[in-house]
Order: C-alpha cells, then sequence, then structure tokens
C-alpha cells in the first residue's frame, strides 16, 4: 500500500519534472540579505538536479555568485474557484556555475526545452548553473503537506548512464509503439511519430509535434535492468493506448 508520504513524493516529481519555470530566489547582495524573487525558465537532469542558463548582468545571478544559497518555487493552479488550494513545490538547495565537463550535456539538453535560448550564445555573460537540492517542501493542496525524503532527491549514482544513448536508440528504433502508447496514456496526445529523447531516473522525455513531454514511471530507476523492466510493465499497461503505426 502506498503511504501518504509516497504519495506526496510521486505528485512532488510529477510536477517537478512537467516544469519548466518558476519563481527563483536568491540573498540579495545589494539589498542587505533581502529575498529576491525573479522569474526563471529550466530544465531538469537525469537525477534531480536543476540547470538554469543565466546571464551575469541579471540581479539573481549577481546574488548566487556572492550566497549560493536559494529557492525554487514550482506551482500549478487548476480552473477551481479556489486557486490557494492548488499544488505547490518549494526547493531549497544551493547554485553554482556548471564545470566545463558538463557543459555540452546542458547545451544539448537546454536547447532541446528551449531553442530560443541558442541565440543567447551571442550575447555575452550566459552560463549554465546548477542546483544542487537539500530541501524539499510540498504541498498539494489543504492538509497535503510535508517535507520531502532529502535522500530522494540528492542520489546521483545511475547505473544506466553509460547505456542511455543505446537505450533510447533501442526504444525508437524498435519500440516506438510503446512510446507513442505512452504518450496518449499519460497527455492524450497520438503521435505516430513521438520519440524519446532524454531519460531521467523518475521517466523519459518524448518530443512530438515540437513539443516535449514527461513520461512517469512508478518508481525511481537507478540501474539498466530496472529501466528494462518498467518499460516492458508500461508496455503491457498501455496497450490498449496503442495507436497503428504505418
Amino acid at each position: 500500500m502506498t503511504s501518504k508520504l509516497d504519495q506526496y513524493e510521486n505528485d512532488a516529481v510529477n510536477l517537478f519534472r512537467n516544469s519548466e519555470e518558476g519563481i527563483l530566489s536568491t540573498i540579495s547582495k545589494l539589498h542587505n540579505g533581502y529575498p529576491f524573487g525573479s522569474f526563471v525558465t529550466f530544465i531538469t537532469d537525469r537525477s534531480r538536479n536543476v540547470f538554469f542558463y543565466i546571464s551575469d548582468l541579471a540581479q539573481h545571478t549577481k546574488n548566487i555568485n556572492d550566497n549560493s544559497k536559494a529557492c525554487l518555487t514550482l506551482f500549478r493552479t487548476t480552473t477551481k474557484k479556489d486557486k490557494q488550494n492548488s499544488e505547490r513545490l518549494t526547493l531549497i538547495g544551493d547554485i553554482e556555475e556548471v564545470e566545463s565537463k558538463f557543459i555540452d550535456y546542458c547545451r544539448k539538453r537546454f536547447f532541446k526545452h528551449f531553442p530560443q535560448s541558442k541565440a543567447y550564445e551571442k550575447f555575452h555573460g550566459f552560463k549554465f548553473y546548477k542546483m544542487n537540492i537539500t530541501q524539499v517542501r510540498w504541498i498539494g493542496g489543504f492538509g497535503k503537506i510535508a517535507w520531502l525524503e532529502t535522500k530522494n532527491w540528492t542520489k546521483q549514482n545511475i547505473d544506466w548512464l553509460s547505456r542511455e544513448n543505446n537505450i533510447i536508440k533501442h526504444m525508437n528504433d524498435d519500440h516506438k509503439k510503446n512510446i507513442c502508447s505512452a504518450l496518449n496514456y499519460h497527455h492524450q496526445v497520438k503521435d505516430v511519430n513521438a520519440k524519446m529523447i532524454f531519460l531521467t531516473v523518475d521517466g523519459y522525455y518524448v518530443e512530438s509535434n515540437s513539443q516535449i513531454y514527461f513520461i512517469k514511471f512508478y518508481h525511481s530507476v537507478y540501474t539498466s535492468k530496472e529501466y528494462k523492466d518498467i518499460l516492458v510493465s508500461q508496455a503491457k499497461e498501455y496497450r490498449s493506448y496503442e495507436i497503428e503505426i504505418v
């Protein structure tokens, strides 16, 4: 039986992986340590780190370079009349500039999600920054509130990393119908040309008609066997959502 905390974790991950923008709060260098909130776009990586592509001229970047402590707030309001009864995720951690050896990885993923951002490379001072999450606060609505297990957001030992490209190629070449059925099940999008593009421990990203969608797993996966097993399990579960591929 799924515990209340496990369900909160599942809901939080779903919001986390399906979000691309939020409010970043940094410690103001100019105004004596007052919180400073600003709108940002971001991507998530294979584990649960957050990456930003921001300018040295931005106030939040100046704050980060002075004090690495930060908070990223994500939210999803619904069509319900009471917007206060909505999902919110607060991520607390430290932000640092991305090491040179990871820049190509960041470029590939970030510019796939935000192709317009590639033009910023022409401007001086845009750099990739990484947020290492240390604390997570979830509010799923009234009464659905908890600090989530930090270890689930900091675990980095991913066994399938070296096989990521092989897994993606194999799925796109030999199991396209399973990708399409998962997209149909999770997002009600029917596209015979949908393709897997990125893997994470919580699921994978699919590109369809220039849009990117997240396909969530039931639990996090860290080994190649776990990845294979959960993809096979989902293929069986979503069989009734298959669409004809010519």
